[in-house]
């Protein structure tokens, strides 16, 4: 049985040859990877992250997925707005840039901050005032009138059978206004209670817009559908996460069930009474990444036994203390008992909580690996 075909299989809640094991190194491990200055992946995409991964997963051998943001590309009806950006500063450690953009109701700007070892920090965001920045934030969300999915067919290629390709895609909530306010998740709490009404036009317009992402995903066929929401149910309350976030969501997944395309949700920090609602209220496929405590709040056992008929669970071995600062017997014993809790079955992908540091040992991963490839079969 192939990567792909293992992942597919575990991801749809049924039984591949073996346990998949698939941890999350989106990000850091790849660009460390290179050998190259963290900026030219993030900044110059040289390569692009997604390449960077995908020579990652090759390096590993493990079962591969393929999830980023900008793999289908979106053609806009009527795109007024106008983008520069400009580095700003430069020093042997980092470079700034400013990028700023025209609408015709005036300009917006965020700043951003590229490591030379680590990944890159916006430093300044778009929303500096709400009400102020209303008729021109008015102007980010055009509509669509098709998509490019070039760099999915792309990724496919390239990845073969050694891994599952699919398309990302947002959620409105707490946890992704964070990124637009300037002053962060305090100014977003503000913006909520002190002007409701406009936050929450706000978030209609997002609301359109992903609704129209979504059809032309789930137009472009991809593998699966990655609902990206790191901190869904961490960065907001319950109340919050019903008004902003839960229809999307149900929306998304009933739209992708519609079309056979399986979803996965990545919200990492806590998820376990979410994943309650998420039973019961949506279509989703597969829940990740089920961190442990502290970071989460997740047993993988408890989960198993009381929603396996349910989701596939993809995770959820701790980044830091075992992965990062563990040994190789460390990983092994996390390894076992993440199969014994959870692989019964199938519908079970052995991953890692939510990404995994830039410093973690290759021989960690490597064991994590070797465990899924032998103790981890059916």
């Amino acid at each position: 049985m192939t990567s792909k075909e293992r992942m597919l299989l575990a991801m749809t809640n049924r039984q591949p040859d073996m346990v998949p094991v698939a941890p999350d190194i989106s990000n850091m491990i790849p660009a460390r990877l290179t050998g190259k200055p963290f900026w030219d992946i993030y900044l110059y995409e040289d390569p692009p992250l997604w390449r960077a991964y995908i020579d990652a997963v090759r390096y590993f051998g493990f079962d591969g997925w393929v999830q980023y943001a900008g793999s289908i590309r979106y053609l806009y009806v009527n795109d007024e707005r106008e983008y520069s950006t400009k580095i700003i500063s430069r020093s042997s450690d980092r470079i700034v840039t400013l990028t700023t953009c025209w609408t015709p109701a005036g300009e917006l700007t965020k700043e951003t901050t590229y490591y030379i070892g680590d990944p890159p920090t916006v430093t300044r965001k778009w929303i500096k005032d709400l009400k102020a920045d209303m008729a021109k934030l008015a102007y980010f969300f055009p509509r669509k009138r098709g998509y490019d999915d070039s760099v999915l067919r792309e990724q496919e290629r390239l990845i073969g059978s050694s891994g599952t390709v699919g398309a990302m895609i947002g959620l409105p909530g707490f946890h992704n206004l964070f990124d637009w306010f300037d002053g962060g998740l305090a100014e977003v709490t503000y913006a909520y209670y002190d002007h409701y009404d406009l936050l929450r036009e706000f978030v209609s317009w997002q609301e359109r817009s992903l609704l129209e992402e979504a059809e032309m995903i789930i137009d472009a066929k991809p593998e699966f559908i990655m609902i990206g929401a790191s901190g869904l149910w961490t960065l907001q309350s319950p109340e919050i996460f019903r008004d902003l976030s839960l229809p999307t969501l149900k929306r998304i997944t009933r739209m992708a069930k519609e079309a056979g395309i399986p979803t996965m949700l990545h919200s990492c920090g806590k998820q376990r009474d979410m994943i309650d609602i998420l039973a019961r209220e949506t279509d989703l496929d597969c829940v990740n990444p089920l961190e442990p405590p502290p970071m989460g709040d997740c047993d993988l056992a408890e989960l198993k036994q009381t929603y396996g008929d349910r989701f596939a669970f993809f995770g959820n071995i701790n980044t830091t203390d075992v992965m990062l600062r563990g040994t190789p017997a460390d990983v092994e014993k996390a390894a076992r008992e993440c199969i014994d809790a959870a692989a019964a079955g199938g519908g079970f992908i052995l991953s890692t909580g939510d990404q995994c540091g830039r410093d973690t040992p290759d021989e960690n991963i490597f064991k994590l690996i070797e465990v899924a490839r032998t103790y981890g079969k059916y």
